[in-house]
C-alpha cells in the first residue's frame, strides 16, 4: 500500500476528517510516513506578519492550527512530519505534491455547492485536477 502520503491540512473540521482517513491509509503499511502540509496563504500573510511579534511567533501560530491534526497522528502512533508552504493553497499543494512525488494526497473538502464553487473556486478541486498522484478528497 502507500508509503509516501501527503496530507493537506489547516486544522479545520474538514482537515480533521482527512487526517482520520490518512491514518487509515498509513495503518496499512508499517513503513508509511505522512507529510502534513499547511499553506500560509498569501492573502492572509500580510495581516499575519503585521499582527505577530516575530517570525518565531508567527510559525508557532501556524503550527498551533495543526495541533488537533498532530494530536491524532501521535495518538495513532503514525510517523509524520510537518511542512509549512507559502503561496496560494491549491497551486502550492499541487506543486509540492508533484515535485516530491507523493504516492497519494489526502485533502478535506468544504462541500461547496455548485454556485459557490463556480464563484469561489475550491482548493480541493484544483488539487484533484492538477496533482499527478491519486487524490482522496474527504467530505
Amino acid at each position: 500500500m502507500y508509503q509516501k502520503i501527503l496530507l493537506a491540512a489547516d486544522g479545520s473540521d474538514h482537515s480533521i476528517r482527512a487526517t482520520k482517513e490518512a491514518i487509515k491509509i498509513a495503518s496499512l503499511n508499517s513503513n508509511s510516513i505522512i507529510t502534513v502540509v499547511l499553506v500560509a496563504d498569501y492573502a492572509n500573510a500580510k495581516s499575519d506578519v503585521l499582527h505577530s511579534g516575530s517570525s518565531f511567533e508567527l510559525d508557532m501560530k501556524r503550527r498551533k492550527k495543526l495541533m488537533p491534526v498532530e494530536d491524532l497522528l501521535k495518538q495513532e502512533k503514525v510517523s509524520y512530519s510537518v511542512e509549512i508552504l507559502r503561496g496560494e493553497p491549491g497551486p502550492a499543494i499541487v506543486e509540492y505534491a508533484n515535485k516530491q512525488q507523493y504516492e497519494v494526497l489526502v485533502i478535506g473538502s468544504r462541500g461547496l455547492n455548485a454556485l459557490q464553487e463556480m464563484v469561489l473556486g475550491s482548493v480541493s478541486h484544483k488539487v484533484v485536477k492538477h496533482a499527478d498522484c491519486p487524490v482522496l478528497m474527504v467530505k
